[in-house]
């Protein structure tokens, strides 16, 4: 009887973790960040929980289960609504190199050292750190890599989400006057873009089109 309920248990909290990453959207280990790590540690312990006392409920840990995803999910929401509590939640990416530069204060701000870039620069196969123009390490971990002969631009974000990346703008040699200006030209509102990158001397720009909740891109200059 102890077996069998080991057994049923254990398949069951299998479907509904299963269950709850294909509602949480996650494929791959490495499309996780460190909200979502810390959900999927905290389910597991859950699940560990449940199997390993059986005289307690299994409703205790499915009601705890369903919180803490209903709580993840409630966060994602906010967090691609709002800017700020998507950077409170999730952090925001960070830019190693930079025009073939290092940036080894922002390394040692995210206590991200020498070996971590050479060992994901090799497994994207560059050699080189001199081959890299731009390597942004991501939120999730991961880093991003332009190399300097397989790009002509960079497509640098300027907004996101309908809120300024002031960083890059200064990056591109603007401010954030240039950005207003841009979207005054063409009658736009910075509330109302979803995504707007500069590259190559054009503005891309995503609008966010309420109605119908379709996003459409068009050129700017």
């Amino acid at each position: 009887m102890i077996y069998f309920k080991i057994v049923t248990r254990t398949i069951l909290f299998y479907v509904i973790i299963m269950i709850t990453y294909r509602v949480m959207g996650k494929r791959e280990v490495g499309e996780l960040s460190v909200v979502d790590l810390m959900v999927s540690l905290l389910m597991a312990e859950l699940a560990a929980m449940s199997i390993e006392n059986l005289d307690d409920s299994i409703w205790l840990s499915l009601a705890a289960i369903a919180t803490v995803v209903g709580l993840q999910i409630l966060f994602a929401k906010v967090s691609f609504i709002n800017n700020f509590s998507r950077r409170f939640l999730e952090g925001k990416p960070s830019v190693i190199i930079s025009k073939g530069i290092v940036n080894f204060k922002e390394m040692i701000k995210q206590r991200y050292n020498l070996n971590d870039l050479l060992s994901q620069l090799r497994g994207q196969g560059v050699k080189s750190i001199e081959d890299v123009d731009y390597a942004i390490l991501e939120n999730n971990g991961l880093l991003s890599v332009f190399q300097k002969e397989k790009r002509s631009v960079v497509p640098m974000p300027i907004i996101v989400s309908g809120a300024l990346q002031f960083e890059t703008i200064h990056e591109i040699g603007k401010d954030a006057a240039w950005v207003y200006q841009l979207l005054k030209k063409h009658h736009l509102d910075l509330k109302d873009v979803f995504y707007a990158f500069y590259k190559d001397g054009e503005v891309y720009i995503i609008r966010y089109q309420k109605k119908d909740q379709v996003y459409k891109g068009e050129r700017y200059s």
